[in-house]
């Protein structure tokens, strides 16, 4: 009868706190939790704890408190936050700034990536504050805070652009450019982006590099793998491109030893306009079959058989072929499991959203990139020494 009255006194109280008691017992603790983190902090920057004697180590004196709102996942959270002066290295004194809760910081960052990733998606300011009226839980969002999220992707966009990249261990780089549409003035115009994906040791794929050129140039392409070689790059052993004339060159020129892959999709779009629109399917359907054969030994042999019979029916299509010559078919020398990964650079075809959308869609979380197909054979590529 006990365990009976118990149970019932239990499921009575669960029954008086409703369904947001975890919520409500998190957020009551928040407050303490933020506090605490910030006197630890306070106290790291004078040498001193609180109420204690002064000495040589100390570094500042504290003067008491100011209230502080910030916005969590879990709600606002009110608290004190502690005012103090710390010397500098002249002599003097400046206010004390957390690195916990920067000046004017009205949300965690979490939650302003939460808005910035629907902001984004294209949802209006006011279905903003209605969909995330749980998250703020009554805290003030104006129409301008919303505005000014994307704002700063500009300053995190370029501090991604010139991170370093010493230990990424990038092993492949796919180099493509695209032609989004965009309105410049009272047009809509095609504007080249050069992007650059890399593929790290343990198969994953990293962003490295996008940009706005003025045209998919030598000199452009020069410019981005100078700024990798900048930013401690390392060697790469592959480097999978369009066919771009000028990007071999600039390519070797930083990393001699490179290996590079012309992307078969764009060939195969190269041949198909040589040849009379009749024979393009089967033209197309003899390329597949050479470049999808699944030994160097088949890729061989249907190579001979696709030249031969193409050679007397239309020789412009054998002629730029060649012109691609053994680059088509570098990705004969790797792991036969990543040859779907190396022959295009198909991977890049998903970026087609501007470049700060797309930085803040990657940021957000919103778009992720898969690992290298084959990438369980990564350990049988050896890093290229430095040249």
């Amino acid at each position: 009868m006990q365990n009976d009255t118990s149970e019932l006194g239990l499921r009575k109280a669960a029954m008086a706190m409703g369904p947001d008691s975890i919520e409500a017992g998190v957020r009551g603790r928040i407050r303490t939790w933020i506090e605490e983190l910030v006197e630890a902090e306070l106290t790291a920057a004078l040498g001193a704890d609180l109420s204690e004697r002064p000495g040589a180590g100390r570094h500042g004196y504290r003067h008491g408190h100011r209230e502080r709102t910030l916005s969590t996942s879990l709600g606002p959270a009110t608290f004190q936050l502690p005012r103090a002066r710390v010397q500098t290295a002249g002599g003097g004194t400046r206010e004390w700034q957390s690195a916990v809760v920067p000046r004017y910081q009205r949300r965690t960052s979490r939650v302003d990536e939460a808005l910035l990733g629907v902001y984004l998606s294209g949802t209006n300011g006011r279905r903003i504050r209605s969909a995330l009226a749980p998250l703020l839980n009554g805290a003030p969002l104006s129409k301008d805070a919303v505005s000014r999220l994307p704002g700063r992707l500009a300053g995190d966009f370029a501090a991604w652009r010139s991170r370093d990249l010493a230990d990424e261990q990038i092993r492949y780089l796919f180099l493509d450019g695209w032609y989004p549409k965009m309105r410049l003035g009272k047009q809509r115009v095609r504007v080249p982006v050069l992007i650059t994906l890399g593929v790290c040791a343990d198969g994953r794929r990293l962003l490295l590099d996008m940009r706005m050129a003025g045209e998919e140039s030598a000199a452009a392409w020069r410019e981005v793998v100078e700024s990798l070689v900048a930013r401690h790059l390392g060697v790469p052993v592959l480097a999978v491109i369009d066919g771009n004339p000028g990007l071999p060159t600039a390519l070797r020129t930083a990393w001699p030893t490179i290996e590079v892959q012309r992307c078969t999709a764009h060939k195969l779009r190269n041949l198909q306009a040589k040849a009379p629109a009749r024979w393009r399917e089967e033209l197309t359907e003899d390329y597949r079959r050479m470049i999808y054969a699944d030994s160097p030994a088949a890729v061989q042999k249907a190579r001979g058989s696709f030249t031969k019979k193409w050679r007397m029916r239309c020789p412009a299509v054998v002629a730029s072929l060649e012109e691609a010559g053994e680059e088509l078919f570098t990705f004969m020398r790797f792991p036969i499991a990543q040859w779907k990964a190396l022959r295009t650079t198909n991977a890049l075809e998903r970026i087609n959203e501007v470049m700060l959308l797309l930085f803040g869609l990657l940021r957000s979380g919103q778009i992720k990139l898969r690992a290298l197909v084959g990438y369980h054979e990564m350990g049988k590529v050896t890093e290229r020494p430095a040249a």
